[in-house]
C-alpha cells in the first residue's frame, strides 16, 4: 500500500484544492483571545489590535472568529459529501478590563453551522498536565477563585447525511477497529497520557500541537484506507503524521514555512515506530480476546473478534518513507531534504510545497 502526502505554505483561506477533494478534516486552529496567537489575528486584521489596546474583549473576540470565516467556507468547499470535520479547540480566559470567560467551542460551533455543515456529538478531552493547581483567582479564600480549564473540545461536523461506500469493500473492512476500542474511542469524554511529540523547543514554542494519539484515533474512526485527510492548520504536521501511521493520504496547508522545514525530524524512526504501535495494538486485543467470548475468527490474524464486522481488520506499518525530489531513503531514518516544488511566494530556499510518499505493509502477529 502507497499512500501520498502534501503541505502546501499557503493562506487556508484560499486553499489551493478542488471541491470535495478531502475526505476527513483534522485539525485545530489558533484559538481566538490566547495570547500566544494576538499577532497572528492583529496581522489578518489590524482592528484586534485596537479592540485589545481598548481592552473591548467581546470586540476583539469577534473580530478574530471573523477572520477565520473564510477558512471554514473553504473547508466546507473541498469536504466531500458525507465527509466529517473534527475541529479541535478550546475556550479561553482572559483579564482585559476583568477576567472572563471566551467560549470559542461554542462560538466556532455556531460559524460552522452557518457553511451548511451538520454538527454531530462532540468529545472533550483532558489535556495531560503536571500542575496540581485547581483553581485561579483568589487561593484559599472564597469567592472569587475560578476553576483552570482542564478540557479541549473536538467539534464534529459532517458534510450532509452519512457517507455512502462501497459495500463489502477491502479498504473500509481492513480499516475496521476492534470492539473494545470502539467503545473507549466513542465516549464523549477522553484522557490522554504521554505526550511524546518530537518537538523541538523552538517547534513547540511556535505551535499548540495537540499529542498524536488524538488525530491518530480520529482518522481511524473516521476514515477508511484510501481516504485523504485534510489539516488547514497544519502547525508541526502531526495531522499528516498521525495519516502516515495510520495509511491514510493527508494534505495541509501551512503558513509559517519554518514548521514546515522541521517536519523532516519528526520522520526519524517512522517504520520502527509504526510497527511497534500495530503490534501493540494487536497484542492489546490479543489480550482481550483470551479473557473474553469471541464469535468470529479473524482472516489475517491468530485471534477472536467480537463482531463480524472485525474479521477483515488488517494493520500495515511504515517500510519507507520517499521525499519528491529529495531522494529516497532506504533505512529507518528519514533525512532532511530541499526537497518540493518553489514558486515566486515562497521565502529564498524554502519549498512553497512539499510532497513524501510513504510505502506500507501489512504487520503479521
Amino acid at each position: 500500500m502507497q499512500t501520498d502526502h502534501e503541505v502546501h505554505v499557503a493562506d487556508a483561506r484560499t486553499l489551493p484544492l478542488a471541491d470535495d477533494s478531502v475526505d476527513l478534516v483534522v485539525t485545530s486552529p489558533p484559538y481566538p483571545m490566547i495570547e500566544m496567537w494576538d499577532d497572528l489575528f492583529c496581522a489578518l486584521n489590524p482592528t484586534v489590535e485596537e479592540a485589545l489596546a481598548d481592552a473591548d474583549g467581546e470586540r476583539a473576540f469577534d473580530l478574530m472568529h471573523e477572520a477565520l470565516d473564510a477558512v471554514w467556507g473553504e473547508l466546507a468547499r473541498v469536504l466531500a459529501p458525507g465527509g466529517v470535520a473534527c475541529v479541535n479547540v478550546g475556550d479561553a480566559t482572559r483579564t482585559l478590563e476583568e477576567f472572563a470567560l471566551y467560549p470559542n467551542g461554542a462560538e466556532l460551533a455556531g460559524r460552522l453551522r452557518d457553511q451548511g455543515l451538520t454538527q454531530l456529538p462532540g468529545i472533550r478531552w483532558r489535556k495531560p498536565t503536571n500542575s496540581g493547581t485547581k483553581f485561579m483567582g483568589s487561593g484559599m479564600l472564597p469567592p472569587n477563585a475560578y476553576p483552570t480549564l482542564e478540557h479541549e473540545q473536538i467539534l464534529l461536523f459532517r458534510n450532509g447525511g452519512p457517507r455512502t461506500l462501497e459495500p463489502k469493500a477491502d479498504d473500509r473492512y481492513e480499516a475496521a477497529y476492534f470492539w473494545e476500542e470502539r467503545n473507549q474511542w466513542f465516549s464523549d469524554l477522553w484522557t490522554f497520557t504521554g505526550t511524546d511529540q518530537r518537538l523541538s523547543e523552538q517547534a513547540r514554542e511556535r505551535s499548540a500541537a495537540y499529542p498524536l494519539e488524538l488525530p491518530l484515533r480520529l482518522i481511524r474512526m473516521f476514515s477508511t484506507y484510501g481516504d485523504r485527510v485534510f489539516d488547514p492548520f497544519w502547525g508541526t504536521g502531526t495531522t499528516a503524521l498521525a495519516a502516515m501511521v495510520a495509511g491514510r493520504d493527508s494534505v495541509g496547508v501551512e503558513l509559517d514555512a519554518g514548521l514546515v522545514d522541521a517536519f523532516v525530524d519528526r520522520l526519524a524512526d517512522l517504520p520502527e515506530r509504526t510497527r511497534e504501535r500495530a503490534t501493540d495494538r494487536l497484542e492489546r486485543h490479543a489480550a482481550f480476546a483470551a479473557d473474553h467470548e469471541t464469535n468470529y475468527e479473524a482472516e489475517h490474524y491468530d485471534f477472536g473478534v467480537v463482531t463480524k464486522q472485525e474479521r477483515r481488520v488488517r494493520l500495515y506499518a511504515v517500510d519507507g518513507v520517499t521525499e519528491a525530489d529529495g531522494g529516497v531513503t532506504t533505512d529507518p531514518v528519514v533525512g532532511a531534504t530541499e526537497g518540493g516544488v518553489t514558486d515566486a511566494g515562497a521565502a529564498e530556499g524554502t519549498a512553497a510545497t512539499r510532497r513524501w510518499t510513504c510505502e506500507h505493509s501489512p504487520v503479521e502477529f
